[in-house]
């Protein structure tokens, strides 16, 4: 197992979509779950949203539910989040990671190195 590798930061306007993809370990990829942490300035990193190894459970932060959704493809070895309708206070370094259960706070057994998602008002 290695670290998983984000992409798809970025800047956007309020009220935007951004979409963030991570790529994990193909063999052992669909034996765990995944989730997404973000770190803003100045603030502890906290818990966004996480997926079962299966899809079949998903948690959202009280903060993003309703606008952003996680889903995952383990044919592609991939965990997407879909974020809408983003807020300035959205703006952080977004993680993936990878667990043995979804349920939160996950203690992640591995992390990325992070995606700067940055929000203007």
């Amino acid at each position: 197992q290695v670290p998983p590798v984000e992409s798809g930061g970025g800047l956007v306007q309020a009220g935007g979509s951004l979409r963030l993809s991570c790529a994990g370990s193909g063999g052992t990829f669909s034996m765990y779950a995944m989730g997404w942490f973000r770190q803003a300035p100045g603030k502890e990193r906290e818990f966004v949203s996480s997926i079962s190894w299966s899809g079949g459970s998903t948690y959202y932060a009280d903060s993003v539910k309703g606008r952003f959704t996680i889903s995952r493809d383990n044919a592609k070895s991939t965990v997407y989040l879909q974020m809408n309708s983003l807020k300035p206070e959205d703006t952080a370094v977004y993680f993936c990671v990878t667990a043995q259960v979804a349920r939160p706070p996950m203690n992640p057994r591995y992390w990325g190195q992070g995606t700067q998602v940055t929000v203007s008002s």
